[in-house]
């Protein structure tokens, strides 16, 4: 029996002073189109939850907080072991995005709260931690 390598992830809801929430968009031709997402990502080797949001949110967003939030954590599939954890940022410092070369096609953008929340009812999320971190922040 083999040992399961845990990937954790952290996910991010960047709100800044107006109240604005940062999203991202890529295209993900396997899943038949343009999804909206949140900046997040999978655990770098022994970094821990709060480190990965913050470096995920500092090169998917350009964004750095002052204050950080736990929303919680959540497996990602009965199947692993790893889990998801939510956080929300606060207290923005705008810089420029870090995106790696599988990150180019990556889109920020600013959108109220309700208009983000709308998006998750209407299915414009591929994956499931963005809508749970938007309806838990």
């Amino acid at each position: 029996m083999g040992t399961e390598v845990r990937r954790d992830a952290s996910v991010v809801v960047a709100r800044d002073a107006k109240g604005l929430v940062a999203l991202l968009s890529a295209n993900f031709p396997n899943h038949g189109g343009e999804y909206l997402f949140l900046p997040g990502g999978r655990f770098e080797a022994d970094e821990h939850p709060l480190d990965c949001a913050q470096r995920e949110l500092r090169e998917e967003a350009g964004v750095t907080a002052q204050q950080w939030r736990s929303l919680g954590s959540y497996a990602i599939t009965l199947g692993s072991p790893a889990r998801v954890h939510l956080f929300e940022a606060r207290d923005l410092t705008l810089g420029p995005q870090q995106l790696t070369e599988t990150e180019t096609d990556f889109k920020l953008m600013w959108w109220p709260m309700d208009d983000a929340r709308q998006a998750a009812h209407d299915g414009r999320f591929l994956l499931p931690a963005g809508p749970l971190a938007l309806f838990l922040s």
